[in-house]
């Protein structure tokens, strides 16, 4: 009997394609966000924090992004499904690492979870727009290692 599986995980290529670009579209929006990248396990591949960058942004867009990848959908999505059910919504919500807002998505590969991106720094709806930019990155970027 097997007892180990394969997890395919994001690349630091990748990772690196992903933050750039969502950094990017936050200048394009004249907002200066914290973009965090980690792979499946929710552990850290790329952080980059733009100039001016709110300090607690760093931690914030690294729980978005820990949060997608753990859980596997948009931290837009999680707070969607717990919405009627308070307990678990409240005891999900005051886990360590943990976001239910807006700005945390997966990063997928062949329908699997490879890791995730968070952002942090603007509204809500400019974290989702940066998270969204750093994500279409991978899909039109041909990088390899």
């Amino acid at each position: 009997m097997k007892i180990s599986r394969q997890q395919p995980v994001i690349n630091t290529s990748a990772a690196l394609v992903a933050a750039k670009a969502a950094l990017a579209h936050g200048t394009t929006l004249g907002t200066a966000m914290v973009v965090a990248v980690v792979d499946s396990s929710g552990t850290l591949m790329a952080l980059l924090r733009a100039d001016g960058a709110f300090s607690a942004s760093v931690e914030i867009a690294r729980d978005k992004a820990y949060t997608a990848a753990t859980f596997g959908v948009s931290t837009d999505q999680l707070c969607a499904a717990l919405s009627q059910n308070e307990i678990l919504r409240e005891g999900i919500a005051l886990r360590p690492s943990i976001i239910l807002f807006g700005g945390g998505l997966p990063i997928k590969e062949e329908q699997q979870v490879i890791g995730a991106i968070g952002v942090s720094g603007g509204s809500e709806d400019e974290d989702r727009a940066c998270a969204e930019a750093g994500v279409r990155a991978l899909q039109r970027d041909p990088f390899s290692d």
